[in-house]
């Protein structure tokens, strides 16, 4: 009810609520064996320790890019937010093989679409590390990037908090 009379009185919850696209355990960004990810070069965020190898939307949005070989996807959420979703370290080199993707470029989602799925157990035997980075990439334009680590978490579990 505060809520709706806020809303009517001009007042907007600026935070955006980023979901877990993955279920498994979120752990800082400092916890990835990459620079680019742990100096945060392309963005603030968390990773997750995947325990299953499905990667579902965090947000309603549209995909920006799907990259070719399916190991990473970007999105913007509908308030804005930049997110980049990388499905393991240099998975790049496995030129797609054990990824499928379920939306293209442009596609319009909502929290909980299924966007990718990928197999775990291959990967890791090809000698690749899973963990995956969700980053936001516009960083720049929010005053906080909030993480929530620690902690196993089910898909659309709050993982990060964007707040304007």
């Amino acid at each position: 009810m505060l809520g709706n009379l806020m809303e009517k009185l001009g007042f907007q919850n600026k935070d955006i609520v980023i979901g877990s696209p993955i279920e498994g355990e979120v752990c800082s960004l400092n916890e990835v064996n990459d620079p680019v990810f742990s100096d945060k070069i392309l963005g603030d965020g968390v990773a997750i320790k995947p325990a299953a190898g499905r990667v579902v939307a965090p947000v309603d949005g549209t995909v920006g890019v799907l990259f070719e070989t399916k190991h990473a996807i970007s999105l913007t959420s509908d308030q804005g937010a930049e997110i980049l979703i990388h499905v393991g370290l240099d998975t790049v080199n496995l030129k797609g093989q054990f990824y499928q993707s379920f939306v293209a470029a442009g596609d319009k989602i909502k929290a909980g679409q299924l966007l990718l799925e990928f197999d775990i157990n291959q990967i890791k035997a090809a000698g690749y590390d899973v963990i995956t980075p969700v980053l936001i990439c516009n960083r720049t334009d929010y005053s906080a990037i909030i993480p929530v680590t620690g902690k196993k978490v089910e898909e659309l579990e709050k993982i990060l908090t964007v707040r304007k």
